[in-house]
């Protein structure tokens, strides 16, 4: 069940999948859209483009690094979809 809220800045929705999806022990979601005003795939408002995701799950234990990752595309697939171009993921 999707309890993510569309009024929320993207970040947040963002965290709250994770959280959702992943249980993580460890979440940080950070919009680093502004920096990256004027490149590919920026939009106007310098918010919800460019996402940094620093995530740490016991879902992680038995999977490799590819499988992690996989795990966080997964569960973003909507966002990506709808418009987010970039997504950083750091394994903590």
């Amino acid at each position: 069940m999707n309890t993510v809220h569309p009024t929320l800045p993207l970040s947040e929705q963002i965290h709250a999948r994770l959280t959702e999806r992943l249980q993580p022990s460890a979440l940080k979601v950070t919009d680093e859209s502004a920096a990256h005003a004027g490149h590919a795939g920026a939009n106007a408002s310098g918010q919800g483009s460019h996402m940094r995701v620093s995530i740490a799950s016991p879902l992680f234990a038995p999977l490799s690094r590819v499988q992690r990752h996989r795990l966080v595309y997964d569960a973003l697939q909507d966002f990506i979809d709808q418009g987010l171009h970039a997504l950083a993921i750091e394994l903590i």
